[in-house]
């Protein structure tokens, strides 16, 4: 993977260079993004950097040896943490750390860095389970850098959503992360850095990587993708940044539209003051397939709250709302108070939070409904 791959965040990529260039390369690192939006692909290129062997004009050569091996991701210096669990493509005997799926996780990867959560785990065979990185993990982490490195260059630790990382893992990894071996780098990258423990968070330089263009999104589309530049148009205009989030509305129209109709029945319940047909509506949602489900209509709410919002701003031109969804989305604003939008996006963070915790989900969305009708 190289910069040149990789549309927009020129500003990160300078810094990034920068570093690499003047030898001030720093061993722990964060990334945060908005799920879908690039940061797995900048650290790549970043790692790609760092060894690659014929750098110039600010990206690596993608020629040499090591750029070969970690283009395909197969550099004996790069290793990857992510959430597991048990599941159908694992013995039920073995306990999983993420070499168990890594053959999984590199296909996934070559084929889409710019993959969701659920992507993930439904590339694991572990759907309708929740990820988590456990002790186990560290201990791999901790044995695979006890060893010297292969090849004579930066080695990198690559966590992806270390928000998963129990507190009892974070705790055995903290010193090396503290102190690392002499060219070893953590790269971490998050969806939520909020939720990380604070002991690593507070030891890593941070980038955020903001959403991307409209325009970006179309391009990687088209390049990338394949997708026809009218459908990729219209999907950067819905994605909210998120190459992740467009390629998901491609592959999984249904579940959208599922999430759609949830929706919209439980909002039209709420404007008609109809607390059972909004219960009805929170037992739909916790009839959802999978706590991913369950999480992305959680998601998908939020998302339709901020439309509302800019929306009642009238800010419609740039609200990226999609003509179908217009009509409600707009009775909503008209039909709401002031304060309903950072009510209900807090609302809805909340029940994402607890079904990421396991909570019983008719628990979850009945209370979630509860919260709303009294909000409106």
């Amino acid at each position: 993977m190289r910069f040149a791959d990789i549309p927009g965040n020129e500003d990160i990529r300078r810094a990034l260079t920068g570093m690499a260039d003047s030898g001030r390369v720093a061993h722990a690192m964060l990334f945060y993004e908005n799920e879908g939006c690039g940061a797995l692909p900048l650290v790549l290129a970043y790692f790609q950097y760092l060894n690659c062997q014929d750098r110039h004009d600010g990206d690596s050569c993608g020629e040499c040896p090591s750029c070969r091996k970690i283009s395909r991701l197969i550099h004996p210096d790069l290793h990857f943490v992510f959430p597991v669990n048990t599941g159908s493509k694992v013995s039920a005997s073995e306990k999983p750390v993420s070499d168990t799926y890594m053959e999984y996780w590199r296909d996934l990867v070559l084929a889409d860095p710019y993959f969701l959560e659920s992507e993930l785990y439904s590339a694991l065979g572990i759907e309708g389970k929740s990820g988590n990185i456990a002790v186990a993990e560290a201990k791999s982490v901790i044995s695979k850098l006890s060893l010297s490195s292969v090849e004579d260059g930066y080695r990198a630790i690559v966590v992806w959503l270390p928000e998963k990382m129990n507190a009892e893992a974070a705790n055995r990894l903290l010193k090396i992360v503290e102190e690392p071996p002499e060219k070893t780098l953590f790269l971490f990258v998050t969806h939520a850095p909020d939720k990380m423990l604070q002991t690593i968070f507070s030891r890593c330089q941070s980038f955020r990587i903001p959403p991307l263009s409209k325009a970006q999104v179309s391009e990687i589309l088209e390049s990338r993708f394949s997708v026809s530049p009218d459908r990729a148009k219209v999907l950067a205009g819905i994605s909210g940044g998120s190459v992740g989030v467009a390629l998901s509305m491609i592959g999984d129209k249904e579940e959208h539209g599922e999430y759609a109709v949830i929706f919209r029945k439980l909002m039209t319940a709420m404007m008609s003051r109809d607390l059972t047909a909004a219960l009805e509506a929170g037992e739909d949602m916790a009839s959802l397939s999978s706590r991913e489900k369950q999480k992305g209509f959680c998601i998908f709410a939020a998302d339709c709250v901020r439309k509302i919002f800019m929306i009642r701003k009238g800010l419609v031109q740039i609200s990226n709302a999609a003509e179908d969804e217009l009509p409600l989305l707009s009775d909503i604003a008209a039909g709401t108070g002031d304060g309903f939008c950072d009510r209900a996006a807090g609302i809805l963070d909340r029940a994402s939070a607890l079904i990421d915790r396991n909570v019983n989900a008719r628990i979850v969305f009945c209370d979630l409904v509860d919260r709303l009708f009294l909000s409106i």
